[in-house]
């Protein structure tokens, strides 16, 4: 935990008790604030007062307090601002988030922060998998696993990688980051930023504040961050680098006939081969590799200890996760897919797909994901999406309605066993949020998990 002593003394109001709002209520009474923390879920509240976080109703002193650490989940602007930050806004009360703490009580330390809509969790641990293989002392966190306040104190010689939510860049207002990447941007979390051009904006903050010798890395495969590319050309000077997954871009670092090329220094130089990098399957994890490979560049590792590192990269738990191949058929957790455009990345990967689909819809459901149906034998629909998935699917893919998760890895498990064709993945890529019948996408990911151990078979 990292004490936050800026708000010795001052009335401080925590909203959310989640992960992040919880650390914060530590933090802040550690570094001497009087806190105030409330949650609108009362068995939060009772965690948090059982930890010795003290609970308040922030609805009577929102008005009364130096400052509301809002935890990114908690509506502030659309589709209507929370009434608690409501109230403090009308009163001139500044509203944060805990990356902006972390930003203003770790000053000297280095920061590196990733966002996007998909591939983020990738990047982030991927570039702090290569800063530790290059020896260097960073912490990984934010939107990825720890909180930015649970993570350790660096100071100076210290660097914070950190996954960045749009919920997250619109509560962060002073941090201007060493290294700032933005992956891409497909519609997502639409309802909260008020349409596409605030959730753009959202995640355009990334690049807010820097100035030279910070560096901006850019994904050029989408028309959006392409746009964004020009946008940041014409702005204040920084060092720019696109990244590209499907070819060259011109002093980038891009994928292009199967080698990872670095041309930031005016010379196509192959530097990795991206054959048998099996924990980074797909296009997707080609993007992600040249944008931490771009971002550990810009820290200054060099490139042969980068590609090195690359290739050693364990994977992530819940992003294409092998959990286990079982009478020749693989089984992969990617319960972290929670929108169609994250989906498609995982069915793009295989040929004979068993697809475990269903949750929360997000807008426009699965008919983007067209084009990957001749590659699914048979889908297996979970969660309060089915009926709609169903529809969707038609007669186009065979489909079943399971309920839960465990009655369709079953039937996928009996499909996939029995038909026997060659490259034959039971896939766990919801498409979906998980909030009708797990708390989050990593519950899901791990009872998936567990019921494929739980099988019997061969094991390779």
């Amino acid at each position: 935990m990292i004490p936050v002593p800026s708000f010795n003394g001052a009335r401080v109001g925590v909203l959310g008790l989640g992960k992040s709002g919880f650390a914060a209520a530590r933090a802040l009474a550690a570094g001497g604030a009087e806190v105030m923390a409330w949650d609108d879920d009362p068995a939060a509240r009772a965690r948090a007062a059982a930890a010795g976080v003290p609970i308040a109703d922030l609805a009577g002193a929102a008005d009364r307090i130096a400052a509301l650490i809002l935890s990114p989940g908690i509506p502030h602007t659309h589709p209507a601002p929370h009434p608690i930050v409501a109230k403090a806004r009308a009163a001139g009360v500044d509203v944060l988030g805990d990356v902006e703490l972390l930003a203003r009580t770790q000053r000297a330390a280095g920061y590196v922060g990733i966002t996007g809509t998909n591939g983020k969790s990738t990047t982030t641990a991927l570039i702090g998998h290569i800063l530790a293989e290059a020896g260097r002392k960073a912490a990984v966190g934010g939107n990825l696993g720890t909180p930015a306040l649970a993570l350790e104190a660096l100071g100076a010689g210290g660097t914070y990688v950190l996954e960045l939510s749009s919920y997250q860049l619109e509560l962060t207002s002073s941090l201007a980051f060493d290294v700032a990447v933005l992956l891409n941007i497909t519609p997502d979390h639409l309802d909260r930023h008020g349409g596409m051009d605030g959730y753009i904006a959202a995640k355009m903050r990334i690049f807010r504040g820097q100035s030279a010798p910070q560096a901006a890395i850019v994904g050029s495969d989408d028309a959006t961050c392409r746009r964004a590319q020009g946008e940041l050309e014409r702005g204040a000077a920084r060092t720019i680098v696109p990244i590209s997954a499907q070819g060259r871009v011109a002093g980038g670092v891009y994928v292009a006939g199967g080698r990872l090329v670095d041309e930031t220094d005016g010379a196509a130089r192959p530097v990795l081969e991206m054959a048998g990098l099996g924990r980074l399957p797909g296009i997707h994890n080609a993007q992600n590799i040249a944008a931490a490979y771009a971002a550990v560049r810009q820290l200054g590792v060099p490139a042969s200890l980068a590609a090195a590192a690359i290739a050693s990269f364990p994977g992530l738990a819940h992003r294409q996760e092998l959990v286990a191949t079982i009478d020749g058929v693989r089984y992969v957790n990617d319960s972290k897919a929670t929108n169609a455009d994250a989906a498609a990345k995982a069915l793009a990967c295989y040929e004979a797909v068993y697809w475990i689909a269903g949750g929360m819809a997000k807008a426009g459901g699965i008919a983007s994901l067209r084009p990957y149906f001749p590659r699914i034998r048979h889908a297996y629909l979970i969660g309060a999406a089915a009926a709609d998935f169903a529809d969707t699917l038609g007669s186009a893919v065979p489909h079943s309605r399971c309920g839960e998760l465990a009655a369709a890895v079953s039937a996928a498990r009996a499909a996939a066993t029995r038909e026997r064709r060659t490259g034959a993945v039971v896939l766990l890529s919801p498409a979906c949020a998980s909030f009708d019948q797990f708390v989050n996408f990593e519950a899901r990911g791990e009872a998936f998990r567990a019921l494929v151990t739980a099988l019997p078979g061969e094991r390779a």
